[in-house]
């Protein structure tokens, strides 16, 4: 998993000293033998879309080949932002065949923090940081919620607090009051549920999706993650931990992951409102946030059962397609992955 800039560097080991979230989270998860940087990779805890089906990867080929059509190029890029182990470029290499590829050279690139992995596809070019000017398909599937964010609470007095955190347990503590640029977010994108509430501060996401979506020339930006809009923010926060595939108590100590989930709304303003180069008068597109079961279905993967016609002519075919509804049924699921965001962003 990339980090918040897309580069590789790391902050040093934890200390037992109090320390915002955002700092404490950036060395658990980024620094020297943090989280992301264990040899088992992302999928030894957690299990995304990407995991759950090969569909999820054919139907970002079909988006990138819609992709390059829109761009009429026979040469497209392919930015995989936060790329685990390569899972997903391995997936969209193995599906472009099948998906009217046909002449159209594809340049992957997986941008990842940790070293790449041994017997990965030659066409994949590792890197820290995404390539600036290419053209094609960025795409970031859980990343931002790993962009580590400052955490503040309402005190008794109605005042919003950074909440501090010691890392080698996990205890919390209130802070200074937030102010400045945070304060001013919380503001317009989090107002504060009252006394005990919690918010995110989702400033960093929504300058780290700047910064990616600046990196492309042209093409489309799509960042899928957990998320929430002003109108339904949590009142207490999302902030939570994950380990061997179980929720767990949030601890910067870098033995977990670190996640939350991302006020996709805000970033979606901070590039419609001129932070990415796909922004501003000479471009008037701006960003479209969809359900992950809505973009799904828009690239062609539903949950239908097959007919049982199918049973009786093809029966190897019919339990092929009874598996692949199967498959389509999960990622589409309501109160499940069909409810990620996808932020998508033409430039």
């Amino acid at each position: 998993m990339a980090d918040a800039t897309g580069a590789t560097g790391g902050t040093g080991g934890a200390t037992d000293e109090w320390r915002g979230w955002r700092e404490a989270a950036q060395t658990a998860l980024y620094g020297d033998g943090g989280f992301y940087r264990r040899p088992e990779g992302p999928a030894g805890h957690f299990r995304t879309s990407v995991h759950a089906s090969p569909l999820f990867a054919s139907a970002v080929a079909r988006l990138l080949v819609r992709t390059a059509r829109d761009l009429a190029t026979d040469e497209v890029d392919l930015v995989d932002l936060g790329a685990g182990r390569g899972e997903l470029l391995t997936g969209v290499l193995a599906a472009l065949p099948a998906e009217g590829a046909d002449g159209l050279v594809v340049r992957t690139y997986a941008v990842e923090i940790a070293a790449r992995p041994d017997g990965l596809d030659p066409r994949i070019e590792w890197c820290a940081r995404p390539p600036s000017g290419a053209r094609g398909l960025l795409f970031a599937n859980e990343w931002l919620d790993n962009v580590p964010t400052d955490v503040a609470q309402t005190d008794a007095d109605g005042v919003d607090r950074y909440v501090l955190v010691r890392p080698s347990d996990g205890a919390e503590r209130l802070g200074e009051p937030v102010a400045g640029a945070d304060a001013e977010w919380l503001r317009r994108w989090w107002p504060s549920a009252g006394p005990g509430g919690r918010a995110e501060i989702g400033r960093p996401r929504d300058e780290a999706w700047a910064r990616a979506v600046s990196t492309l020339d042209g093409g489309l930006a799509v960042a899928v993650d957990y998320a929430h809009t002003r109108g339904t923010r949590p009142p207490f926060g999302t902030l939570t931990g994950f380990r061997s595939g179980r929720e767990v108590r949030p601890v910067p100590d870098g033995s977990c992951d670190l996640t939350s989930h991302v006020a996709l709304d805000a970033c979606a303003a901070a590039v419609d409102a001129g932070g990415g180069s796909g922004a501003g008068p000479g471009n008037v597109m701006a960003s479209e946030v969809l359900t992950q079961r809505e973009a799904l279905h828009r690239l062609g993967v539903a949950g239908g059962r097959p007919p049982l016609s199918l049973a009786s002519a093809d029966p190897a075919g019919y339990v092929r397609a009874l598996a692949s509804a199967g498959e389509a049924a999960e990622l589409t699921a309501r109160g499940g992955l069909g409810d990620f965001g996808w932020l998508m962003r033409r430039v």
